[in-house]
């Protein structure tokens, strides 16, 4: 996910309606992009009582639950009223009946474009008549607006299909737009169908990114396709495409294959998920699934090296659970690595609640899906220990809005835990943003804005 937010802001200075006359067609004019409901008790490790704000423009961090590894779970540190909203994209038929674009993964950034701020979100969706967005889903959309407020409208991409849905950029349904020499859909990424599931094939977790003077749009496919991995496309045109497949992704994902995923996944098929673009200056690189990253080549169509990817030097937790959804964000002078972990109620040797992010095992419920973060002075780390950025707000990015706000993106993962309850799911799976706060140069941590911290609500 991406670090070009780096760059100069609006003014001052990359989960979940739209500006009239703002199409998608904006997209090939000059752009740099910007840089970069109460809890569940905690256990009592983790309840250290909040302290007052820093002298001087700065908040404090919190200390760290102890031992390594458990979850913050504090009510100051989940999106609320005060401090997020869900975006008011524009509706599209078959969310009208919902009110709100149903969306995981959610991803929104801002970019310059010809002098002004450009906002884009994406995220995964589903197809009506499906739960959830699987075992197909119907691929890629873009909402673009000219203020995170908005409004938002669905990117204008009649001209290139007018017999098609607006607002959907990439889908496997485009494999006839294949020509030789330029590839839109690999047949890796086709639909295809079996007996067990029927239709098959799925786009997940975009991301929209602008470098070097083009639109790259980074995504992966699904458990329930031919191969499942990430992926880049290139736009031809604006922020709405046409958008075509990198050569590197002709034969396959990035990156090597691997054991990984459900059972269903045939050996050989599961490649790194959840892909990201950082780019920095006029250096681009992949941010992988499993905490893998790779440089882009010099015209962007391939990764170097192509396979044995380097990891990030990292700090795991002991044992290391299952982390996803892996995201570079540069901030003051540091790199920030966000991931994605489920913290697992359970209970201790002494009746007690313990919030952590272990390992599934007996007695270990999923509770929430939240951010969890660690800084250093390198892209590629060394990394400090992870803190809890944000409760409930897994799989998200970081991007700063045309006054350098730093927000955060959430959607409130419906599938287990807290927003799983029939009685909070038709609030899940949103397109959300909330405001972020940081510590300042000798604190180095972004949080989720906490509360009562002395200034008033900007909401």
């Amino acid at each position: 996910m991406n670090g070009s937010e780096y760059g100069s802001s609006v003014g001052r200075r990359s989960l979940l309606a739209g500006a009239a006359g703002v199409g998608m067609g904006v997209g090939v004019g000059m752009a740099t992009a910007l840089p970069a409901s109460a809890a569940q008790a905690a256990p009592a490790q983790a309840q250290a009582q909040t302290p007052a704000p820093a002298a001087g423009r700065h908040p404090s961090n919190w200390p760290e639950p102890e031992p390594y590894g458990l979850a913050d779970t504090r009510p100051d540190l989940w999106p609320r009223e005060d401090n997020s909203f869900v975006l008011p994209l524009e509706l599209r038929p078959r969310d009208k009946e919902r009110g709100v674009v149903w969306m995981r993964d959610t991803y929104v950034n801002c970019f310059v474009v010809d002098g002004r701020p450009l906002y884009v979100a994406t995220g995964t969706t589903r197809v009506p008549g499906l739960e959830v967005a699987a075992p197909w889903n119907d691929g890629l959309f873009v909402w673009t607006s000219r203020s995170l407020r908005g409004p938002w409208k669905l990117a204008d991409t009649t001209r290139i299909r007018p017999g098609a849905e607006k607002g959907k950029v990439w889908s496997p349904e485009f494999v006839g737009e294949n020509r030789p020499g330029r590839t839109v859909v690999a047949p890796w990424q086709e639909y295809w169908y079996d007996e067990q599931f029927g239709k098959r094939g799925q786009a997940w977790a975009p991301e929209l990114h602008y470098f070097r003077d083009k639109w790259y749009l980074v995504a992966c496919m699904g458990d329930h396709s031919k191969k499942v991995g990430s992926f880049m496309l290139v736009s031809e045109g604006g922020v709405e495409g046409p958008y075509r497949l990198v050569r590197g992704n002709e034969e396959k994902p990035f990156g090597d294959s691997f054991i990984g995923g459900p059972a269903f996944i045939e050996p050989g098929a599961y490649h790194h998920i959840d892909g990201s673009l950082y780019s920095e200056d006029d250096r681009a690189w992949l941010v992988l699934h499993n905490n893998l990253y790779a440089r882009f080549s010099d015209d962007m169509e391939d990764i170097v090296p192509r396979t044995g990817l380097p990891a990030f030097r990292q700090q795991p937790y002991t044992p290391e659970p299952y982390l996803e959804g892996a995201y570079v964000f540069q901030h003051g002078g540091k790199y920030y690595l966000l991931q994605a972990a489920w913290d697992r109620t359970s209970v201790n040797a002494d009746g007690s609640t313990r919030q952590g992010y272990d390992t599934p095992g007996a007695g270990r419920v999923q509770y929430q899906y939240d951010a969890v973060v660690a800084v250093a002075d390198r892209f590629e780390g060394p990394y400090s220990r992870r803190w809890t950025a944000g409760v409930g707000a897994g799989h998200n990015n970081f991007f700063r809005d045309a006054d350098g706000q730093v927000w955060a993106t959430f959607f409130r993962n419906p599938a287990f835990g807290h927003w799983s309850s029939p009685s909070r799911v038709a609030d899940a799976a949103v397109p959300g943003v909330v405001r972020v706060e940081w510590t300042g140069p000798h604190g180095d941590r972004l949080y989720v804005e906490r509360r009562d911290r002395g200034r008033p609500s900007r909401h």
